[in-house]
């Protein structure tokens, strides 16, 4: 296991490198399919959805993906350990890909929602626990152990981008069940190379959960957490059962403003909880205080970005010009678009910020969360004119696909100015004993800003076409005037990470 053969690392991070990118290939080949699916009509094999519905069970979707990282972890460090944890979670997204392929046979909801819990469930097992167990590679820590999380970094995008290209083409042009049956089959390679090369590359690291030195305290610990795990289950399964015997019904948009407060109600109380009851010093309050801004700009940011999946591919099926030499583009191929930008021009950021710093000019992490809004809402802004030029004809004119590329760009470069950043500033300004759950907030921030943007995100639409404009503006005014609120507060903010290296930056 120890053996450097992966680009100079542990023969270990080449298996939870493809397993990782067949997954990432798995869950983003059919996000932003399931739009396209939902609204198609019926008889094109669709659900014959109303748009803002399909839009809004996107963002439910992608938000209690992110969520479902937390219980997870839990789950991991408690009763299977991460190696167990990672291959339950790969089974669970493969079934749930099959399940999901079947309802477009079967032609009903039951096992195409049931799939979509299958895959939740699945990747708040797997996505936050093989993260882990990249981390235990290098217990030496130090630069290594970052250009390791960089080169897994790539798996991801290298899945993401191929992803979106093979079910774009398959679901579209083929049939739905081809492009669902495709990402299925992706995440079927990767369960079956974790299996047969984890016991032989990664050793012992990850194989039992975290124990208690007391063995009747840690018998009791992991009674109460079976008796917690299948409780939860069976209450799932009991709402998925009634929701889909028809005995109550879900209003996807209702349900998605719902969660939005719930969740910024959590992310509330959590910090009013640390700052009254946390036990944290002076310096700690104010660390915790800016992290708290940090989840606020955060949760604005990917209530934009998460637009992807949603308003910005509905807009690219509807309003964009997809030919290229007699070929017609899968708009689906437009999502790939950002994984590729994200394998150029992360290593250009990573170079950018180093040289900067050698030349005294380093931007602080609030700095950068500015930047990385101003370039989002510049990527909404061009989009204005783009849906100003449908609306002026009719909605007959179909714009150029370089609009769509020049905003993919844009959104791209501010993402790699916050994003990154966003992980780093947890575990700088997180108190040492809460850095876990600090990293829960802001995946948290994730999932809130999947559900904006899925409650949004249906408002491009043929029938409606003024609305397209207006979602792009006021999504540019809105990310602009948060990077001008923010900017404006990068000054006081600094002055409250002293400590951290930061406070002497720009």
């Amino acid at each position: 296991m120890s053996g450097a053969s992966f680009f100079g690392h542990p023969k270990g991070l080449s298996t939870l490198f493809f397993t990782e990118m067949w997954e990432r290939f798995s869950y983003y080949g059919l996000r932003p399919l399931l739009i396209l699916f939902m609204t198609a009509a019926i008889m094109d094999g669709g659900f014959g959805f109303e748009r803002a519905q399909a839009s809004a069970i996107v963002g439910i979707y992608a938000a209690c993906v992110y969520l479902a990282s937390l219980p997870g972890g839990w789950v991991a460090d408690r009763l299977l350990g991460l190696r167990r944890a990672i291959f339950w979670g790969a089974v669970l997204i493969s079934c749930g890909h099959l399940s999901i392929g079947l309802s477009s046979f079967a032609q009903s909801k039951v096992p195409f929602f049931m799939g979509l819990v299958l895959i939740v469930l699945g990747t708040g097992l797997m996505k936050p626990n093989i993260s882990a167990i990249v981390g235990d590679l290098y217990p030496e820590g130090g630069a290594r152990r970052d250009a390791g999380f960089s080169i897994f970094y790539m798996g991801i995008n290298i899945g993401a981008f191929a992803g979106q290209i093979i079910t774009g083409f398959l679901g579209e042009r083929i049939g739905w069940h081809w492009g669902f049956g495709a990402a299925g089959v992706g995440m079927l390679v990767g369960l079956l190379w974790y299996a047969r090369l984890a016991r032989t590359t990664l050793g012992d690291i990850g194989l039992a959960p975290t124990r208690h030195a007391d063995p009747v305290m840690q018998a009791r610990q992991e009674r109460r957490g079976w008796m917690a795990l299948v409780s939860g289950l069976a209450l799932l399964v009991l709402v998925v059962t009634l929701t889909a015997l028809d005995i109550f019904t879900i209003d996807p948009q209702r349900l998605g403003e719902l969660m939005i407060y719930l969740l910024v109600g959590l992310a509330v109380a959590f910090f009013a909880y640390i700052f009254i009851a946390g036990g944290l010093t002076v310096e700690e309050k104010k660390r915790c205080a800016v992290i708290f801004v940090l989840f606020v700009f955060a949760a604005a940011f990917w209530g934009a970005f998460e637009q992807a999946p949603t308003s910005l591919n509905l807009f690219a099926r509807d309003f964009t010009d997809r030919n290229l030499a007699g070929f017609e583009v899968p708009s689906l191929w437009f999502q790939s678009i950002n994984a590729a930008f994200i394998v150029l021009f992360a290593p250009v950021f990573a170079a950018m910020w180093v040289r900067m710093a050698k030349h005294g000019i380093e931007l602080s992490s609030p700095a950068k969360f500015a930047v990385g809004l101003l370039l989002a809402g510049l990527g909404f802004l061009v989009m204005v004119p783009a849906a100003n030029i449908v609306l002026a004809s009719g909605g007959t004119a179909r714009v150029s696909a370089w609009w769509l590329t020049l905003s993919y760009l844009l959104q791209t470069l501010g993402e790699l100015a916050l994003s990154p950043v966003g992980l780093s500033s947890m575990t700088k300004l997180a108190p040492r004993k809460y850095v876990g759950q600090m990293m829960g907030i802001w995946f948290l921030a994730a999932s809130v800003g999947n559900l904006i943007a899925g409650l949004v995100g249906g408002n491009v639409d043929p029938e409606q076409l003024d609305q397209t404009p207006a979602l792009f503006l006021w999504t540019a005014i809105a990310l602009c005037a948060a990077a001008g609120i923010l900017g404006l507060l990068v000054i006081p903010i600094r002055r409250m990470m002293g400590g951290t290296g930061e406070s002497a930056r720009a």
